[in-house]
């Protein structure tokens, strides 16, 4: 026999179950349910009886749905008057301690003043707003450390080739073809990307920054030395053409 009393609280009401009480009293159900339908019309009319067991049902091992009662303390003081022995005695103090607990602590949830009740609400929604903000800035990590998709890296890929091609004057020009130059200007390319970025590879490139990353190779120049390198290789190449 468990020594839990299992006492809750119902719409602002504490009510114990017949099935509970058949347990604790060591009673068949279906005497409990007898007994309380008895009581019940004795009480009537019906609108009286509910203060005192209030209908219910329950799904038992089968699945199927069963009748019971819930009993409110008044309505558990009636049923349990006549049990008799020392058990029966034990576990009506039991109840009798459990019901003054559940009462009072009841009666402190009620007493909460408007300035307590408005603390709690915003103790709630302090909490909540908290969890929000935890959410947020879970969320504002993970896409600040996001990288760029396959998709986005083609398209990053694309247009450094595009970008490259056109600085060594396009594929017919005589840079284009010296592979020493041409795997200088494609080097070039991605080491002022990750530079700018400050990452190891384009591939690394954070999603946020992807509209970015797409403007800044459309702006990409080959400038200084290399320039120069380019643009000495087509030149002599054409002056040959026209000797």
């Amino acid at each position: 026999m468990s020594n839990l009393v299992n006492i809750f609280n119902k719409d602002g009401q504490l009510v114990v179950t017949s099935r509970q009480v058949e347990k604790d009293f060591g009673k068949r159900h279906s005497d409990v349910l007898e007994k309380i339908d008895k009581l019940i019309k004795e009480i009537q009319p019906t609108e009286k009886s509910v203060r005192y067991f209030i209908p219910g049902k329950y799904k038992d091992n089968k699945g199927e749905m069963r009748k019971e009662y819930l009993l409110t303390r008044d309505g558990f003081s009636l049923l349990v008057m006549g049990f008799t022995g020392a058990k029966a005695l034990e576990w009506k103090l039991k109840y009798i301690e459990a019901f003054n607990k559940m009462e009072q602590k009841l009666k402190e949830q009620k007493q909460l003043s408007p300035i307590q009740e408005l603390k709690l609400h915003y103790q709630v929604l302090e909490t909540h707003e908290e969890k929000l903000t935890e959410i947020d800035n879970r969320v504002e990590n993970l896409e600040n450390n996001m990288t760029i998709d396959f998709g986005q890296q083609k398209i990053l890929g694309d247009i450094a080739k595009r970008k490259a091609v056109q600085a060594l004057g396009g594929k017919n020009a005589s840079a284009y073809k010296n592979k020493g130059i041409r795997t200088k200007v494609f080097s070039k390319v991605w080491k002022d990307f990750k530079d700018y970025f400050g990452i190891n590879s384009y591939r690394n490139t954070p999603r946020k920054d992807f509209d970015k990353a797409k403007e800044h190779l459309e702006n990409w120049q080959v400038q200084g030395k290399l320039l120069r390198e380019i643009e000495e290789c087509n030149n002599q190449v054409n002056i040959e053409e026209v000797i």
